[in-house]
């Protein structure tokens, strides 16, 4: 597979191919609740939504948190999705995407901003780990971009071509950290971003997974 640099697939996690709209949402509120703010729909945050997310917050409440609100608020937000994770999902064909994807001789990966030592336990529950040759989560600060990560990531891949390596993600940073490493984006809209704000990126934009499966094989042809 190497030798050849076969079509190469980077997973995003949260919003992707873990269903977790609800958590995220809960958890954003909970966040707000601490600071006296008026909770948000889920309608209003996939409008709003974007990285670095203090600066999301910033949209929200009309000024930059302070670093002592941003501390605050990002513990909450941590701790209340710690709790409620456990009821969300894989996103609907997920492992039957990842399992073909797989059996055709292709790669794939993921790389995620969630915290590392948190993701590998969470995909490794769901039996799905021994799809991915490389399973990324973030080790830094929470809040920021994906960019250099991305970097890092393709780099630790032996074999992969960029070239021939699609992105799939929710959020438009994702698309902004594949074509700053090389790679190629497809965006699906089931997670943090409305498809509005996701169509501005100019990339391919889809509703399902499978959509964003035939659009990666397509362009990585």
């Amino acid at each position: 597979m190497g030798k050849h640099k076969a079509a190469h697939i980077v997973w995003d996690w949260n919003g992707t191919l873990f269903h977790d709209n609800e958590a995220i949402i809960g958890a954003t509120n909970a966040a707000f609740l601490e600071l006296g703010l008026e909770p948000i729909t889920l309608e209003r945050y996939r409008a709003l939504y974007c990285v670095p997310v203090p600066k999301f917050y910033e949209r929200l409440i009309g000024r930059l948190p302070t670093d002592a609100e941003w501390e605050l608020m990002d513990g909450i937000f941590h701790r209340y999705y710690a709790e409620h994770r456990a009821a969300c999902g894989l996103t609907a064909g997920a492992v039957e995407l990842l399992a073909g994807w797989r059996s055709a001789g292709r790669s794939q990966s993921i790389l995620s901003m969630y915290v590392h030592d948190e993701l590998v336990p969470l995909v490794r529950g769901f039996g799905i780990e021994s799809h991915f040759v490389r399973v990324d989560g973030r080790t830094g600060p929470s809040g920021g971009s994906k960019t250099t990560h991305m970097v890092r990531h393709l780099g630790a891949l032996a074999g992969v071509d960029p070239a021939r390596t699609v992105v799939i993600g929710d959020a438009a940073d994702d698309a902004v950290a594949a074509l700053h490493a090389g790679a190629r984006a497809v965006l699906y809209t089931g997670g943090s971003h409305s498809r509005a704000s996701l169509e501005e990126v100019g990339v391919p934009v889809v509703d399902t997974l499978e959509e964003a499966v035939e659009e990666a094989q397509r362009i990585a042809a």
